[in-house]
């Protein structure tokens, strides 16, 4: 396929359920946006926000090989509306990568447009300059360094610390460039304050509550590095919970609190939430266990994965299912040298993290990857994953909410009227109503709880409820696919293959009424009996047998499987 029209072309046709804009958003998400010189902005002192480096760089170059870009700021984001394609209002985060087809250009008449492969494609918006931005601390700091908001001005972006504990090759995550961002930034002299103050924060605040006089800003996130010791004598859940216990002090009720962390155990998860912080981000990354281990290293030295996950459930306890929002980047699951070789093998694997986390009430969210130059993945996958993935995770992500009922996570920022898409959101993904026409929240999600028997059993995931969730049709070929999977050690068979240390399933799964043997986990959570695992003929039993995943039904007209053999 010849240009990148073509390809954006081929896919919409090909998924046409996916609405453009949303085709579009990803492909400027994962590839980034050049900008012309008449596009860019005159920093603090012009009209136009300009984009804040908050934590990640998110850029497709390093600050040097922006060139003008890296002197006169980008807009923060970028909204797409008209043109060719008709496009309904879309906000997108710049991403700024030189080498981009994508261009914001002004035409003759000093309109603002997006061109892709040098024919313009949209009329492009940006945001104003917010009032708060134009007045600075007593100290001389702006607002724009201490406090940033983002998704046109409803989420501020705390980074309370800017560099991670995980450093150095064998502890930072393959993806990540925060420990770069914060040595090139001081290296270019510019502001870029590691660990940011209290008061400081407070100050930037209480200005942003003055001069927003009509609230836009409704949230606040406190994110930043991970915490493997501590910081200023705090471990992480002090550290970051100092700013939210001073921000509810001085602001009670203002803004919603959010913190970015990493999946703590459950008595540091209490006590963010004793200093007031509302939705808790504790980020999984990606799913496959494989790929964890390789990318994310340092997590899984100092954690690991089964421990980070089973972290992310325990916090439902304190915090209510719906506001344990995990995130995971999107695309690495396809990075060289390890990643999945086919879009079919990534979708999958994100899709059975999407139904682990789901079937217990909580919703997570994705971040589309943007491989920054610094980082081994982005090295070694300048071009990011195929825009083809991106689109089908749409579609996963979407369908997987309908499955088990659930809406659109909390606390994000307002849809666009015309596409309901959320600025922070890849896609339409976000535009999921909190109640869907016709279709009641299920009773066990809005207790914010999940499924609380397969919390109370310790079981790693689900793969389909075993009944039907409360108020939610399910389709009589889901319901009889459903099954469970009690082990630890069962994995996907794609993972099984390229991680030698999985141990395979010894117990398959008997679709036929079994002869009393079976396993006690399936007993215990009501699993109906011709559905419960069992020896398999000529299997030697395990004393502590476990189940597997589900073998297809045999077609109508096949003979019955014989029943084992107690």
């Amino acid at each position: 396929m010849g240009s990148r029209t073509a390809l954006v072309e081929d896919l919409m046709e090909r998924f046409p359920h996916v609405p453009r804009e949303a085709v579009f958003k990803e492909d400027l998400l994962r590839g980034g946006v050049a900008f012309d010189p008449s596009a860019l902005s005159d920093n603090e002192d012009g009209e136009v926000k300009p984009k804040s480096y908050f934590i990640f760089s998110f850029d497709h170059g390093t600050l040097p090989e922006l060139g003008e870009a890296a002197l006169r700021r980008p807009p923060e984001e970028i909204i797409l509306t008209g043109g060719p394609y008709d496009l309904r209002r879309t906000v997108v985060s710049v991403r700024v990568n030189p080498a981009s087809p994508y261009r914001v250009a002004a035409d003759e008449h000093g309109v603002l447009g997006l061109y892709l492969d040098g024919k313009r494609i949209s009329d492009v918006g940006v945001p104003p300059m917010p009032e708060y931005y134009r007045h600075k601390l007593a100290n001389g700091k702006s607002v724009m360094e201490v406090a940033p908001t983002i998704q046109w001005g409803y989420l501020i972006y705390l980074t309370a610390f800017r560099v991670c504990q995980y450093f150095g090759a064998k502890e930072e995550c393959q993806y990540c460039d925060i420990n770069h961002n914060w040595r090139q930034h001081k290296a270019a002299g510019r502001p870029y304050t590691g660990v940011k103050d209290v008061d400081e924060v407070l100050e930037a605040l209480d200005i942003i509550n003055t001069y927003d006089t009509a609230k836009t800003s409704t949230a606040y996130t406190l994110t930043g590095g991970a915490i493997t010791s501590k910081v200023q004598g705090l471990d992480e859940a002090d550290f970051y919970g100092r700013y939210a216990k001073a921000i509810e002090e001085h602001f009670p009720g203002r803004w919603i609190g959010k913190v970015v962390a990493q999946a703590l155990p459950k008595d540091d998860v209490r006590r963010f939430k004793d200093y007031g912080v509302q939705i808790y981000h504790p980020n999984y990354e990606v799913w496959d266990e494989y790929l964890f281990k390789m990318y994310c290293p340092g997590k899984e030295r100092y954690v690991g994965r089964d421990e980070w996950h089973r972290r992310i459930l325990d916090s439902a306890d304190v915090f209510g299912a719906r506001n344990v929002i995990p995130n995971f980047v999107a695309g690495v699951e396809m990075a060289e040298p390890f990643g999945f070789k086919t879009v079919d093998e990534a979708i999958d694997s994100t899709t059975e993290g999407l139904r682990f986390f789901m079937s217990h009430g909580i919703t997570p969210r994705f971040t589309t990857w943007c491989p920054e130059p610094t980082t081994p993945l982005g090295k070694a996958n300048p071009q990011g994953a195929p825009l083809e993935y991106h689109i089908r995770l749409l579609q996963a992500y979407r369908q997987t909410m309908d499955d088990f009922g659930l809406a659109s996570p909390p606390a994000t920022a307002r849809p666009d009227p015309a596409t309901r898409c959320s600025p922070s959101a890849p896609s339409w993904t976000a535009s999921r109503p909190r109640n869907p026409p016709g279709r009641s929240e299920p009773a066990e999600h809005s207790a914010g709880r999940g499924r609380p028997e397969l919390r109370r059993s310790g079981l790693p995931c689900v793969s389909l409820p075993v009944r039907p969730l409360r108020g939610v049709a399910m389709p009589p070929h889901k319901v009889r696919e459903a099954l469970v999977i009690c082990s630890k050690v069962v994995k996907s068979s794609a993972t099984a293959a390229r991680f030698p240390t999985t141990l395979m399933p010894r117990w398959p799964v008997d679709l036929v009424r079994d002869a009393g043997v079976s396993c006690p986990t399936c007993r215990a959570l009501k699993v109906p009996l011709k559905r419960r695992c069992s020896p398999s003929a000529g299997t030697r039993r395990s004393p502590t047998p476990t189940c597997a995943r589900p073998v297809p039904p045999p077609p109508p007209n096949s003979p019955a499987r014989p029943s084992p053999r107690a």
